[in-house]
């Protein structure tokens, strides 16, 4: 299921992050990432308000995914991580470029300000997989150790009303 979790990420671009406000209230962006293994990178904004609520408090919420047609074919991830600057000059210039690799439209940018801008790892804690092709609702659940290892909880069976029977649409 890890690996699962990683190719659902190398298969995306754009993730929903979500951060806890000072009022409480969770603030929700989009944001272009980029990912090793089960561990994600993005770039921010020092002056940014994500920027403030993830130094303030390291929880955060993210969701990947795409657009169906066939809700059968519904894979995406959500999960509940911890957020960290990336501070080693070496590793954060090769996280940059993973990143361009990821976005090549950022190619045409000069390389980002440290001064400015923050490299952000996105370190899952519990991480959701939703393979609707296992039956609508389905969702796998892998609890993320210290040091990476993982442990896969029992499917969820969420039950939404739909039925398990699909049709075909004209």
């Amino acid at each position: 299921m890890r690996d699962k979790a990683a190719q659902i990420l190398d298969q995306n671009r754009v993730m929903a992050i979500s951060t806890i406000r000072p009022d409480g209230w969770p603030q929700t962006t989009l944001v272009g990432f980029a990912n090793e293994d089960i561990f994600i990178y993005f770039i921010v904004s020092r002056q940014s308000q994500k920027f403030a609520n993830m130094m303030r408090d390291d929880r955060i919420s993210l969701a990947v995914g795409q657009d169906f047609h066939n809700p059968t074919s519904i894979l995406a991830i959500s999960a509940a991580a911890h957020a960290s600057e990336v501070s080693d000059a070496k590793q954060r210039g090769g996280l940059v470029e993973l990143i361009r690799g990821r976005h090549p439209g950022l190619k045409i940018l000069a390389s980002p300000d440290f001064n400015d801008a923050a490299v952000i790892r996105a370190h899952p804690s519990i991480i959701t997989i939703s393979d609707y092709s296992k039956g609508f609702g389905h969702a796998d659940i892998l609890t993320v150790a210290p040091g990476g290892l993982t442990e896969m909880t029992a499917a969820r069976p969420d039950k939404w009303g739909y039925g398990s029977i699909t049709k075909a649409v004209s």
